[in-house]
């Protein structure tokens, strides 16, 4: 008998513990619900995330420096931003990146080697510019 009496308290205890716990959870679920508001707000202004890019040349000639500026908007101040070009209809990032600035400018030194017509744009994770384009002579 002292053993069904412990463990009719202990069923008791339990009880009381896990229905604090579901109204606590209930509880931290509506406090977290203006939080996870918070959180959609910030990934639709990261959707909103740009980048413009602009060369200081249209020509070159291969391996002669250039630069590649621009602004960004919904990107962190630090993050930084890589040229990327189009070979063979893909896409492939060279080494060349740059820092983000705190009012949302980046510059970049560029040399290329391909010769002829080279499809550039600057991105930052999913995000990128529209294609500028720089001949290489």
């Amino acid at each position: 008998m002292i053993v069904t009496k412990r463990h009719t308290l202990r069923i008791t205890a339990v009880s009381a513990i896990s229905a604090a716990c579901v109204a606590l959870a209930g509880t931290a679920a509506m406090a977290a619900t203006p939080a996870a508001h918070a959180t959609s707000a910030t990934h639709k202004a990261a959707a909103k995330a740009s980048i413009t890019a602009k060369p200081s040349v249209n020509s070159v000639k291969a391996w002669q420096l250039f630069r590649v500026t621009g602004k960004t908007t919904g990107i962190k101040a630090g993050s930084k931003v890589t040229l990327q070009q189009k070979q063979r209809g893909k896409w492939v990032t060279l080494p060349a990146s740059a820092p983000v600035a705190r009012n949302g400018a980046y510059s970049l030194g560029v040399k290329l080697g391909l010769k002829g017509k080279n499809d550039l744009r600057i991105v930052n994770g999913k995000t990128a510019s529209a294609v500028v384009n720089v001949t290489v002579r």
